[in-house]
């Protein structure tokens, strides 16, 4: 069995983001980029598969400029077998990541395909429920355990409520939480053979994939800044400042 698994390069976590002065979105100009913690816990989960003897392939794709070699050099790193990149300097929206994907899955037959469930740039949480209603596959968002037994994946999910099991046939789409697994630490020598792995490079044209934006960004900016606290003397204070200042109550 193939897993197919979507990783993303993004803002490094670390990194506190700036909005460029012309507010038209994030300034990545000299800023430490790393792969999408939430896509690095989907690629350690199909190389413990593979570990496992339940998987034979892992298959690391990213969408984006010619940097995102680098992210998939780290997912060849942490245990994926191969890597393809669809590249392309267009600003990548869901829907075209996640038609992209489909065209890859079409090309590639993969009996599980995992993703993260959101990016932390733009935390739309889409790609992969928009990949499962166009491969009409089953999916399980927001895992925190994941086994495979006899063609099916069994999948813990968070929910409001606490969590839920489900049991989906195969193949299916899984997106991963944080509480799925620890990302192993990267070696020196697994660096070093993730340069030798094969990396397939191909455009969205070679995948019949308009990748056209379907959405416009009007204005990007900061999140007002938080004024300072206040000490209250005693309870009734707090809930008349709740009341008349606050409003919340």
């Amino acid at each position: 069995m193939k897993i197919l698994v979507a990783v993303k390069r993004v803002v490094d976590y670390n990194v506190k983001v700036r909005v460029k002065s012309d507010n038209s979105g994030v300034d990545i100009a000299n800023v430490k980029m790393s792969m999408n913690p939430f896509d690095e816990i989907a690629i350690e989960e199909a190389v413990r598969l593979k570990e496992k003897g339940v998987a034979t392939e892992v298959i690391a794709v990213s969408c984006g400029v010619t940097q995102c070699q680098e992210t998939l050099r780290t997912a060849m790193a942490i245990g994926a077998d191969r890597a393809i990149l669809v590249e392309t300097t267009a600003e990548l929206q869901p829907l075209a990541v996640a038609k992209l994907l489909k065209a890859l899955v079409d090309k590639e037959q993969p009996g599980l395909i995992i993703l993260g469930k959101q990016a932390i740039d733009d935390d739309c949480n889409q790609t992969g429920q928009m990949l499962a209603g166009l491969c009409d596959l089953p999916q399980a968002t927001f895992a925190s355990q994941l086994e495979v037994i006899d063609g099916k994946a069994r999948v813990t999910r968070e929910v409001d409520g606490g969590s839920e099991t489900l049991s989906i046939s195969l193949p299916a789409i899984i997106t991963t939480d944080l509480r799925l697994n620890e990302p192993r630490y990267v070696t020196l020598p697994n660096i070093m053979k993730a340069k030798k792995k094969q990396l397939d490079i191909f455009k969205p044209e070679d995948l019949g994939v308009d990748v056209t934006p379907r959405i416009k960004t009007l204005r990007v900016s900061e999140p007002p800044k938080r004024s300072a606290g206040i000490k209250v003397p005693d309870v009734a204070t707090l809930v008349a400042k709740l009341k008349n200042e606050a409003k919340v109550i």
